[in-house]
């Protein structure tokens, strides 16, 4: 591996020349923050809103947030006023994203499944939807409308009866009006000014005002993602989407590539946040080093260069021998976003399985998938993608299963059963089926709840 890169600028790495060991290596993501003293204190804000309810909320919000709320829930014409403040073109292009993304996520529903799994026993799945879910929707230096549909459209398809969401108020005690909008054109008409740990702890446990939810959704930063993961580690807590981190992307290329395209693409990532990782793999030299170029001449436009600069210090690009070995390198890197910008993007979609999001092709911008492509943009991190999938309809709903059998389905399967069961030891559960086999040999009839 080459020296540790100057600041703002990608790691250049030699993948065929690297021993084992530093392959490991270089797929590392970022150090991520997990001291004791950021857990300790998390832990002590959930417990805080957990026991004292709306007054740890209004505490820690001035504290936090540096307003003072009256009232956490945002009021109808506070939408209203959102609704004024927002550019009608900004309007109409959410609309269409929502549009998109609702038919997307509506052809995922599943239906229901019934199959007799032997005679006279019926099986069944039922899709249901959770009752109250809680979305979290960022919003500091980049509030994130997008992340509203991406988790309001799924919610609403799944036909959760309530879903609430969190975002966080402004200096001046309002939410941001991009949010809003984004929540009336979802439908979506609970939305509570908090944010940060103590948001998640009021959605996990509720509060006076806050309504409990059964499932937590949505991005955040440090302090969202630890208390996402403590409540969700409490039985009396809340369940969560999937292990969320910072934004990420590789890109694989081929030297037809067009390296302004590329360096577009990786910035897109880099901009997110310092700690966001972005990655080229590429077996052309020359289009790595265009793309360094590029990168460094486009850094220097953009409004969160700062950002993007620090992101770039633990980038990659990465040379390998052939397209073969660019998708060895992802499959074990595991990206949240993947884009195949090659030659012939589709033929490489068979051999790739590790990623959230896939982008095939040159006109394919990972920018189309954060708003208006389709698909949702809450996908696993931090090589999750590995055992997740990104969020869908599924995401919001539970499977229940119904089993009915007939005394002619007992006396099909019902030795089976005893016998596992006293193969475990577990001589009740064979008593279960035993006793009514019997009433059955009995009787020679179904005997019911008389016998």
């Amino acid at each position: 591996m080459n020296p540790a890169p100057l600041a703002g600028q990608p790691l250049r790495i030699d993948w065929p020349s690297l021993t084992e060991c530093q392959r490991i290596n270089c797929m590392e993501r970022p150090a991520q923050l997990r001291d004791h003293a950021h857990i300790d204190a998390v832990r002590a804000i959930v417990a805080d809103v957990r026991r004292r309810g709306d007054a740890a909320l209004r505490e820690l919000t001035l504290r936090f947030d540096r307003c003072a709320l009256a009232a956490f829930e945002v009021a109808p014409a506070e939408f209203d006023a959102a609704e004024r403040a927002t550019d009608p073109l900004v309007r109409t292009a959410m609309g269409a994203a929502i549009a998109r993304v609702e038919a997307f996520h509506r052809a995922q529903l599943p239906a229901p499944l019934e199959l007799e799994t032997a005679p006279g026993v019926v099986c069944a799945q039922l899709p249901r939807a959770i009752e109250r879910v809680g979305l979290y929707a960022p919003a500091g230096s980049a509030p994130l409308p997008s992340t509203v549909w991406m988790l309001g459209v799924p919610a609403r398809v799944a036909g959760c009866r309530e879903i609430v969401l969190a975002t966080p108020p402004r200096a001046d005690g309002s939410a941001d009006p991009l949010i809003l909008v984004a929540a009336r054109l979802c439908g979506i008409t609970r939305v509570f000014k908090l944010g940060g740990a103590q948001a998640i702890a009021a959605l996990a446990y509720g509060t006076q005002s806050v309504p409990r939810c059964a499932k937590l959704f949505g991005p955040g930063n440090g302090w969202v993602t630890t208390a996402k993961m403590e409540v969700a580690a409490d039985h009396a807590g809340a369940a969560i989407d999937l292990p969320a981190g910072p934004s990420e992307v590789l890109v694989i290329a081929d030297d037809v590539a067009n390296p302004v395209f590329v360096a577009a693409d990786l910035l897109a990532q880099a901009e997110h946040g310092t700690d966001s990782q972005v990655i080229l793999v590429s077996p052309s030299e020359a289009l790595l080093d265009a793309v360094d170029a590029a990168l460094q001449e486009q850094v220097a436009g953009l409004p969160r260069a700062d950002i993007a600069r620090a992101a770039l210090a633990h980038a990659r690009l990465i040379r390998v021998t052939d397209l073969a070995e660019a998708v060895e390198v992802s499959e074990r890197y595991a990206p949240e976003h993947l884009i195949v910008n090659t030659r012939e993007p589709r033929a490489l979609l068979p051999l790739l399985s590790n990623a959230g999001s896939i982008f095939l092709g040159a006109w394919s911008p990972e920018t189309l998938g954060d708003y208006c492509a389709g698909p949702n943009h809450v996908l696993p991190t931090l090589g999750f993608a590995r055992a997740f999938g990104g969020v869908g309809v599924d995401s919001f709903l539970r499977r229940v299963y119904v089993q009915e059998a007939s005394a002619d389905g007992l006396r099909t399967i019902g030795p089976e059963a005893a016998v596992l069961a006293r193969a475990e030891s577990l001589e009740a559960h064979a008593r279960a089926v035993v006793v009514r086999l019997a009433s059955l040999a009995s009787t020679g009839r179904d005997a019911g709840v008389d016998a």
